[in-house]
């Protein structure tokens, strides 16, 4: 796989609670050079990239990065990034409501943020670090009877990120029209190649660009 194929799959990632407007403008910049599939950025961000940057792909998060926030909360935050520009939104779930055992809840939670999203794309972040196996089993079945577009590993921000037998995991247990992205702790190429050749469909990593661009520039 070409530096140029891998960039493609990168959600070019810009979440740290410092992030200026010319380090958001870096991002995008880069992103448009190296056509990386999305920047994926700070709620409050959207509209001036949105503005700036008319052809850019654009992701953000909400919920984030704990995911405790009330459901109707996240609605709302969900349907101004799309008003604001956004084409993507990765979402992040209660942890809590599952170790309460709480999974319908979590279901038509999704659900109804993929009912804000439409066509725009919901991915769904369950934060592996502190999940079980048997827990991120049953939220494989609950994103997809959900109808969300992914199922994302981890926020970054997290005690650890996306790990190679969660991606395995996951592939072996989302239904046929879930899609995988891994994110948090991917720092290297290597890591790049591993994930998606275990079926990661996405990866959201500030490092991708940095290390691939000098090469992606020359066509390799």
């Amino acid at each position: 796989m070409t530096d140029s194929e891998i960039l493609q799959r990168i959600d070019h990632t810009l979440l740290k609670m410092t992030a200026s407007w010319d380090e958001i403008k870096t991002l995008c910049d880069e992103a448009v050079k190296f056509k990386t599939a999305s920047v994926c950025v700070p709620p409050s961000y959207v509209k001036p990239i949105h503005e700036e940057f008319k052809n850019l792909n654009i992701c953000t998060v909400i919920g984030f990065p704990l995911g405790y926030s009330i459901t109707a909360a996240k609605v709302l935050e969900a349907e101004r990034a799309i008003l604001s520009g956004a084409n993507e939104i990765d979402m992040v779930i209660n942890a809590g409501d599952i170790k309460n055992g709480n999974f319908d809840f979590v279901l038509e939670e999704i659900k109804l943020i993929k009912k804000t999203c439409g066509e725009k794309i919901l991915k769904v972040i369950i934060e592996t670090c502190y999940l079980t196996e048997d827990e991120k089993i049953r939220l494989c079945k609950i994103v997809t009877e959900a109808g969300a577009d992914f199922i994302k590993t981890s926020t970054g921000f997290g005690t650890a990120g996306a790990t190679l037998a969660d991606v395995q995991l996951f592939k072996k247990h989302i239904g046929a029209g879930v899609k995988i992205k891994a994110a948090g702790g991917v720092k290297t190429r290597e890591d790049l190649e591993m994930f998606i050749n275990a079926g990661a469909q996405r990866i959201g990593t500030s490092s991708a660009v940095k290390l691939l661009s000098g090469s992606a520039a020359m066509g390799y």
